[in-house]
């Protein structure tokens, strides 16, 4: 099977190499859902909450007495269907992150390059280029590559690339040691700068 090879954007030509072992992955949908699923859930607060009837300020005595009224027999006005009472099974601070393990995120995070590689929707940068930020020359790169949103991937010392693209509608930039599964999955192109992949390589491997 020959190794993947990915695009270069902009004036420089050819394609780049890529790792076999990482972009060469099998497609494990299980696998890659888990993963986003965990990295999605992770960003959660978890800061909802809501008071019980005990935690209502409100007497605790009996509305009225049992018998003898000629209404239905009520015990505290602090109970969940009354109005103003608790809520009943409201939510409570939490943690929502769930544990994946460590192999399992790497090979889902390869899982997930190997279809950008697979499809032709990943590319590379030449950041070196950018000697200042010009929102008209990564327009221009990213032209002929495909279309839709797009996941602009930068390594350190690499900001004036980072500032061209960040005007562009539709694209979005993140540095490499940020990239999870789920902003891998959630683009429908991926453009790497040479540094970035080298790093995404060795964070996948």
């Amino acid at each position: 099977m020959a190794a993947p090879k990915a695009p270069w954007l902009g004036k420089k030509q050819g394609k780049v190499d890529l790792d076999q072992a990482v972009f060469g992955e099998r497609f494990h949908g299980p696998l890659v859902h888990e993963a986003v699923r965990a990295e999605l859930a992770a960003k959660r607060r978890g800061t909802a909450s809501t008071k019980t009837r005990g935690e209502i300020v409100m007497t605790g005595a009996k509305a009225w007495r049992q018998k003898g009224t000629g209404r239905a027999r009520a015990g505290a006005l602090s109970a969940g269907q009354r109005t103003g009472g608790g809520v009943i099974f409201g939510p409570k601070p939490r943690a929502y992150t769930v544990k994946v393990n460590r192999k399992a995120r790497r090979r889902a995070l390869r899982a997930a390059l190997s279809l950008h590689a697979a499809r032709g929707s990943l590319a590379a940068v030449d950041a070196s280029a950018f000697d200042a930020p010009s929102t008209r020359q990564a327009f221009d790169a990213l032209g002929g590559f495909g279309e839709g949103t797009a996941l602009v991937v930068l390594a350190d010392g690499e900001e004036a690339c980072a500032k061209s693209f960040r005007n562009i509608h539709g694209v979005s930039g993140l540095h490499v040691d940020d990239v999870g599964v789920a902003d891998v999955v959630g683009a429908a192109r991926l453009v790497l700068s040479e540094a970035a992949l080298e790093r995404l390589t060795r964070l996948a491997s």
